[in-house]
């Protein structure tokens, strides 16, 4: 007889495959560069691949007119995108595990496209593990929230092109699932977590608030187990020394290139990046309510699918439909919010961390967008695991109206469905909007 775990793993496995084969899909049949700063990513790898070593981003490395002229004419191959080398500040891990792949297949995009969804699937893995250990006795939990990651369009997308987002995100679930693992007092060891932070510094700053959130799970434990604070102070020199450790040469490396006051080459970007619209502007030009309603219709929608750069944008009707769903799934998990009582304190420990980790997400996003107008929902997608489970809590919770025998068809429908609708973005609007 087939137990219950192994069929949680059964479906799981089900889910990474229909992610992967979509993903394939969408790395293979989306136009060359109409991935959100593809080509950037792309020169980059270039520059360790051919030997030039890693980049240093520069005055001109960003050309706003230019880069309009290319996402307009759907770049067209008598316009080069070597140029476009913005991208050139950014942490080295995803890059040196791409270069392999550069150099196996030559210039060819789509091999560096699939490197990726294979991290994609990693991320639905490390959602996976992360809500069974918080829910143990609940399996459907994680199902709902790695079928709900799996198959975002917008993520999807994203998970499909050459860029360092999905290995953030994958590194960032694999240190959140430890942490977990961490609060409930076995299975990983505090220099585990260091190790897998010290990977998140060397892959991308939007996954840099795993910092935070690794502190409060020390602090969480050792309130939890009656631990004194030698201990705890023992216990965070064991997860941020291996991490620093770990990322301390190429933060010196960036000191010595762009100033010791600015390790991460933030301060270099934003003043390279010379055009890109800025929020000040756009305050001064639309006012508050203008910036605050753009920023929310457009974050929205960019979250679930709006896609190549931001320039096809689906009918007005889907996007009401999904904030149907959107509200609907709120109220849910609200409902649930009301009714939690039989939760251990472990549980709303962890709970506490993936609400950090949300916090800390949106905090960041909020942050950017107070220099640049970059209301994009993919900004959020380091937060995704909070967020799938959320919605996973909400639609249990709606499910619970229906009659018992139909709670799982319906579920199962209803994911069903959103990855049709991926496949459904991917021919109805990506492919033909965006070729040449």
């Amino acid at each position: 007889m087939t137990t219950p775990e192994k069929t949680s793993h059964a479906y799981l496995a089900v889910i990474v495959v229909t992610y992967v084969i979509i993903g394939a899909l969408y790395a293979a049949l989306t136009p060359l560069w109409q991935v959100p700063d593809e080509p950037a990513h792309y020169n980059y790898i270039r520059s360790l691949a051919e030997g030039r070593g890693f980049p240093v981003i520069e005055p001109g490395d960003y050309d706003q007119a230019y880069l309009g002229r290319l996402t307009t004419e759907k770049f067209p191959p008598e316009l080069p995108v070597t140029g476009l080398e913005y991208e050139d500040h950014q942490p080295p891990l995803y890059y040196l595990l791409a270069t392999p792949l550069y150099l196996l297949f030559g210039d060819t995009v789509l091999p560096l496209r699939l490197l990726s969804v294979s991290f994609g699937a990693g991320i639905l893995i490390m959602a996976f593990g992360s809500i069974r250990a918080i829910f143990p006795s609940s399996p459907e939990l994680a199902l709902m929230t790695v079928a709900l990651i799996a198959f975002i369009p917008q993520h999807v997308a994203m998970s499909a092109g050459v860029n360092n987002d999905a290995l953030a995100e994958l590194l960032a679930g694999a240190t959140l699932w430890a942490l977990v693992v961490y609060i409930k007092g076995s299975g990983t060891r505090p220099w585990l977590q260091g190790v897998l932070l010290g990977l998140v510094l060397l892959t991308k700053t939007t996954v840099y608030a795993m910092l935070a959130v690794a502190l409060l799970a020390v602090l969480i434990r050792r309130r939890l187990q009656g631990r004194t604070w030698v201990w705890a102070v023992e216990q965070v020199a064991w997860v941020y020394v291996p991490a620093l450790l770990i990322a301390m040469p190429w933060l010196i490396r960036n000191a010595c290139i762009y100033g010791w006051n600015d390790p991460l080459a933030l301060a270099r970007h934003n003043a390279v990046v010379e055009g890109q619209p800025r929020s000040a502007e756009w305050l001064a030009r639309y006012g508050w309510n203008g910036l605050l309603i753009n920023m929310a219709r457009t974050t929205f929608q960019s979250f679930w699918g709006q896609f190549g750069w931001m320039g096809v944008v689906l009918p007005q009707r889907h996007y009401l439909l999904l904030a149907l769903f959107t509200i609907l799934v709120s109220l849910g998990f609200m409902n649930w919010l009301r009714t939690c009582s039989g939760l251990s304190q472990t549980q709303r420990g962890s709970l506490v961390l993936l609400l950090a980790l949300f916090t800390l997400t949106l905090l960041e996003f909020i942050g950017y967008n107070l220099t640049f107008v970059q209301h994009q929902g993919r900004y959020l997608y380091p937060a995704l695991v909070p967020i799938g489970l959320a919605a996973a809590l909400g639609i249990d919770n709606l499910s619970r109206l229906l009659p018992e025998r139909l709670r799982h068809p319906a579920v199962m429908l209803l994911f069903t469905g959103l990855a049709v609708f991926d496949l459904y973005c991917l021919f109805k609007f990506i492919v033909p909007f965006l070729r040449r």
